[in-house]
């Protein structure tokens, strides 16, 4: 069991990794999360997560067990002992594994919702200068008018003058 949980360990790190920066990796990890997020995946997820976190408290109250012996014996046998770190390392890396997880679900989580801000930013930005544009050529054409106005009110003073 410790080959496997320190296999999907380094598995969980590479996938971090990868999230974490602009890899050729990470499209399709998020390919990969997006899939596994839609229909019966989630419930498959937290399913193991849930015995995952069963079978760690399990190892902690085999330690705790453990632990009371070597109080009330007042010594610890090489049993114990080996018992006792076999069960902590398992613990530890369970731990590992479940915070792991939590650390990539919400790695996806914010660089989809940055995804999302950044075509709602672009899309805004596009409408900005659509009116900008418009708002540009608009003011043109009213100084084009004003001018014309001010030209023809020059000429009506002169021809009221004649």
């Amino acid at each position: 069991m410790l080959q496997l949980l320190f296999i999907v360990i380094f598995v969980e790190m590479v996938v971090i990794v990868s999230l974490s920066f602009k890899t050729p990796l990470r499209k399709l990890i998020l390919l990969i999360l997006d899939r596994v997020k839609r229909g019966s995946g989630p419930v498959v997820v937290k399913t193991v997560a849930g015995t995952v976190a069963v079978v760690m408290l399990s190892s902690v109250y085999s330690m705790m067990l453990i632990k009371k012996r070597w109080m009330e014996d007042g010594n610890a046998t090489q049993t114990d002992e080996i018992l006792m770190a076999k069960n902590l390392l398992e613990t530890t890396l369970m731990g590992g594994l479940l915070f792991h997880a939590y650390i990539i679900d919400k790695l996806h989580h914010y660089i989809k919702e940055l995804r999302i801000r950044r075509k709602t930013m672009e899309t805004a930005k596009k409408q900005g200068q659509g009116f900008e544009d418009a708002g540009g050529s608009g003011s043109d054409k009213v100084r084009v008018l004003e001018e014309e106005i001010a030209t023809l009110r020059a000429r009506v003073k002169q021809l009221e003058s004649h």
